[in-house]
C-alpha cells in the first residue's frame, strides 16, 4: 500500500518500512523457502507500484496472483494483520488492480508472441540446448538471414532457412565458414524438438511490442501484466528464456531516461534460479550487462527465489531492495548458503541475522532497502502488510471475462501469417524448376525450327537435282545421238549412249558437289 507517496512494505515494530519510488529502479530481490510468505510479499509490492502508477509485470507459476483482479475480502488472518499494524488509520482498504492476462499457449491468456529474429541466436540456442559449435552455426545462420532480407518469423522459417543454408553450404563457406550438414540437421531435430513443446505457437506474429505495457488504468494505476506461466513452467529453458527475451526487449526499445521520481515498468521474475540454470558464460554475461544498464531506463527488476544463492554474485550485487524470509537449515550446504545471506545484510546490533533468518515465522522478513541518500538500510526484523486484492482464486470465466474485455484483446488476439523467409524460399524453389521448362521448351522450340529449316533445304536441293537430273539427261542424249549419227552403225549409237549419260552425270554432280 502506499503511505505519504512511498510503499509500506511493513513495520518493525512501530517503525513503517518502505521501498522509496526513487531507489525502485535499483532492483531487488524476494527470497525464501517454500511456504514462507514469498507471493505475499510479492502481491503487496505489485499492487503498491500500480498505486503508484507504475505499470508492472508478474510471471504467475502457480496460479495465485491472477486473483489481482478482484478486491480482497476479511479473513481471519488479513483482519488480525490490518489491525495490529495499524493499517486502517493509514488508508488500507480492499481493492481490485488493473490486470491483463497473458499466455504464451493461448489457454489462460492473450497470446504472447514473439519472432525467431527478435529473439535472437543466443536465446534460441539456450532454448533448443544447443553446444557451442552448433550456437555458432546458428549465428550464422541468421547472419547469412539478415544479409539477404530474408526475416524469420517462426519455426517454419527457421526451418526453411536452415535447409536452405545446408544446400548452399559450399557457396557460403568461403565467407561464413564451415557450415557442416551435420550441424545444419541437429540443429533441425532441435527445433522440431522445441515445436513439441509449444514454440510453434508463441514464435510467430503479432509479436509483442512491449511498449502496449507501459500504461495505466483510467485512474491513473499502473497496468499489471500478468503472464500465466502454469503450463509453461513444465519446459524451465523455454520459460526463463521467454522472460530474459522480455528483458532484453525493454532494453532494447526504451530510451535512456537518467534517474526518475518512479519506475517506467517493474518486473518481477518468479522461480529465478531457472534464468541462470545451464545459462553459458556468453548468456551470463549478458544478463549482468542488462540488469547494470536497464536501471537509466526506468525499469526495475525483481527476482523471486528460494535463496539468494540461486542468483549469480555478478547480478546479486545489483539488487538494493532486499526481502528474505525464512530460510531451511537441513544439511551442511544449507547452512553455509545461509550464512552467504546473512551476509548479504547490514549488520543490525539488535540480533543475529543467522540466527534470525532460521526463526523467521510466516509472513515475517529480514529487509534491507535502499534508502533516499542511495545508501543500504541496516537489516531489520519486518512484519509484512496483507495484500489488498484478493487471496482465493479466480474462476475461469471471471478470467475469460477479463480477456475478454481488455483493449489488447482485438490486437493480439489473431496470428498473422505475414510473407517471410519460408514463402521468400518456397517461391524460390518453385520458380527453378518453372524456368528450367522454359529452358527446354525455348531449346526444343529451336530445334525444331532447325529440322523444318533443314528439311526444306533437302526438298529444295531434292527437287533442283531431279530438274538438273533431267536437264543434264536431255542434253546428254542430244549430244550423244549427234555423236552416234556421225559415226554410224550400231557401234556409233553405243559410243553416243555412253557419252549422253557420262555428260548428263558430269553435269549433276558439277552443280550439286558430286551429291
Amino acid at each position: 500500500m502506499i503511505k505519504d507517496g512511498k510503499i509500506l512494505l511493513g513495520k518493525s515494530g512501530e517503525e513503517d518500512i518502505y521501498i522509496y519510488p526513487k531507489m525502485a529502479n535499483r532492483h531487488g530481490m524476494i527470497a525464501g523457502a517454500t511456504g514462507t510468505g514469498k507471493t505475499v510479499t510479492l502481491k503487496v509490492m505489485a499492487e503498491s507500484f500500480s498505486n503508484l502508477g507504475v505499470p508492472v509485470f508478474l510471471a504467475d507459476v502457480k496460479g495465485d496472483i491472477a486473483p489481482m483482479c478482484m478486491a480482497g475480502m476479511d479473513n481471519e488472518n488479513v483482519t488480525s494483520r490490518v489491525e495490529s499494524m495499524g493499517l486502517k488509520e493509514a488508508g488500507f482498504e480492499y481493492s481490485a488492480f488493473p490486470v491483463n492476462f497473458w499466455d504464451v499457449y493461448g489457454e489462460k491468456g492473450m497470446p504472447l508472441r514473439t519472432t525467431i529474429s527478435e529473439m535472437g541466436p543466443l536465446l534460441l540456442s539456450r532454448i533448443m540446448g544447443l553446444n557451442d559449435t552448433q550456437s555458432d552455426v546458428l549465428t550464422v545462420v541468421f547472419k547469412i538471414a539478415d544479409d539477404e532480407e530474408l526475416v524469420l518469423t517462426d519455426t517454419k522459417d527457421l526451418k526453411a532457412m536452415l535447409a536452405y543454408v545446408g544446400e548452399k553450404s559450399a557457396e557460403y563457406g568461403p565467407k561464413y565458414g564451415n557450415i557442416a550438414q551435420a550441424t545444419i540437421n541437429a540443429i533441425v531435430r532441435s527445433v522440431v524438438a522445441i515445436e513439441s513443446e509449444g514454440a510453434d505457437l508463441f514464435f510467430g506474429e503479432p509479436a509483442l511490442g512491449v511498449t502496449d505495457w507501459l500504461c495505466t488504468d483510467e485512474e491513473g494505476r499502473g497496468m499489471v501484466q500478468i503472464l500465466d506461466c502454469q503450463k509453461l513452467i513444465l519446459h524451465p529453458k523455454m520459460y526463463s528464456t521467454f522472460l530474459l527475451w522480455m528483458l532484453s526487449e525493454l532494453f532494447e526499445v526504451l530510451p535512456e531516461v537518467g534517474d526518475l521520481d518512479k519506475p517506467r515498468i517493474v518486473f518481477f521474475f518468479d522461480e529465478a534460479h531457472m534464468l541462470f540454470e545451464s545459462a553459458s558464460k556468453a548468456l551470463l554475461e549478458k544478463i549482468e550487462q542488462v540488469v547494470k544498464l536497464i536501471r537509466s531506463k526506468g525499469v526495475g527488476i525483481y527476482f523471486i527465489t528460494q535463496n539468494p544463492s540461486d542468483i549469480p554474485d555478478g547480478v546479486l550485487a545489483q539488487l538494493g531492495n532486499k526481502v528474505q524470509h525464512a530460510l531451511r537449515v537441513y544439511t551442511p550446504k544449507e547452512q553455509k548458503a545461509v550464512k552467504a545471506a546473512a551476509m548479504g545484510f547490514r549488520v543490525n546490533p539488535e540480533f543475529d541475522t543467522y540466527t534470525m533468518l532460521q526463526e523467521l515465522g510466516t509472513g515475517k522478513a529480514l529487509v534491507s532497502v535502499i534508502d533516499e541518500e542511495g545508501i543500504p538500510t541496516i537489516v531489520k526484523h519486518v512484519k509484512i502488510c496483507p495484500p489488498q486484492s484478493s487471496m482465493g482464486s479466480l474462476s475461469e470465466s471471471e478470467r475469460l471475462s477479463n480477456i475478454n474485455n481488455s483493449i489488447l484483446y482485438e490486437k493480439y488476439i489473431t496470428p498473422v501469417d505475414n510473407d517471410s523467409a519460408y514463402e521468400f524460399l518456397t517461391r524460390r524453389e518453385a520458380e527453378v524448376p518453372e524456368s528450367a521448362v522454359k529452358e527446354e521448351e525455348a531449346l526444343t522450340l529451336t530445334e525444331k525450327k532447325r529440322k523444318e529449316i533443314e528439311a526444306r533445304k533437302k526438298a529444295t536441293s531434292k527437287v533442283a537435282r531431279d530438274a538438273a537430273k533431267s536437264t543434264a539427261s536431255t542434253i546428254g542424249r542430244e549430244v550423244g545421238k549427234s555423236v552416234g549419227n556421225a559415226i554410224g552403225g550400231s557401234f556409233g549409237k553405243k559410243v553416243g549412249g555412253n557419252l549422253g549419260a557420262t555428260l548428263g552425270r558430269g553435269l549433276v554432280g558439277t552443280l550439286f558437289g558430286g551429291k
